[in-house]
């Protein structure tokens, strides 16, 4: 038993080693973001995801802190503005009807289950100010300036439920930074579907994260991806770096 799991070990670790490689060796398109062509878009930048008080705080904290993820999204949107950048908020709302779903996916039915994003109603924000489906109090200078794009919500985790892509083709958007939370749920969707659009992405994978538990790591699983199939992936210096460029 214990040269079967020496084994076991042995071709597990060949074959990380051998992703690893597969990966360093991907071809890195990059993008050369231009005035009226690109956009910050982030999403999720809510308290249940990114403060303590978060109902989700005890699967996805320990990342966020790792990441600076909190201090990095601000830094995207401060240099955005700072650079006449647009910038686009997806958010997720839940509101009583989306409670009545016949049938729900593993993470929807936790989603629903703990409360997170609710709101009271689409047309009142009753209830609203410093709940868990509000933005993050330091983020709403940034967020609330009569300018940024707050599309409407998404309701699983791309954006092919909410109108993201019509504002961003209206707008002549075809280059997308792309921040926000959670890495491996509505942020890689968001990528998969913008690519699948048409857009250059380039995923800040430093200014997101995700859930870490038993079941797996959402965060590695999503840094992986990113770089399988977005145009480039940078850490959050180097995306102020291309942004000041903006």
């Amino acid at each position: 038993m214990k040269k079967t799991n020496a084994l076991g070990v042995s071709a597990l670790l060949s074959l990380t080693i051998t992703l690893s490689a597969a990966i360093a060796a991907l071809p890195n398109p990059g993008v050369e973001i231009e005035r009226g062509r690109t956009a910050l878009v982030v999403t999720d930048p809510q308290n249940d995801f990114l403060s303590p008080d978060g109902v989700t705080w005890g699967v996805v904290g320990k990342n966020v802190q790792a990441n600076n993820t909190v201090e990095n999204i601000e830094a995207l949107l401060k240099t955005a503005k700072a650079q006449d950048m647009p910038v686009f908020i997806s958010p997720h709302y839940y509101y009583p009807h989306d409670h009545s779903w016949k049938f729900e996916g593993a993470l929807e039915a936790l989603m629903h289950k703990i409360g997170m994003f609710d709101r009271k109603s689409a047309l009142s924000v009753d209830g609203f100010e410093g709940s868990g489906a509000d933005w993050l109090e330091r983020y709403k200078p940034y967020i609330n300036d009569g300018k940024t794009i707050v599309t409407s919500p998404h309701k699983v985790y791309g954006p092919e439920t909410n109108d993201l892509v019509l504002q961003l083709r209206k707008r002549g958007i075809d280059q997308v930074i792309l921040a926000g939370m959670s890495a491996n749920l509505c942020t890689e969707s968001h990528m998969r579907e913008l690519v699948e659009q048409g857009f250059e992405v380039a995923v800040v994978k430093d200014a997101t994260a995700a859930a870490q538990v038993d079941e797996g790591d959402g965060y590695a699983a999503a840094v992986t991806n990113f770089r399988f199939i977005a145009s480039t992936v940078w850490t959050t210096e180097e995306a102020v770096k291309a942004m000041k460029s903006y």
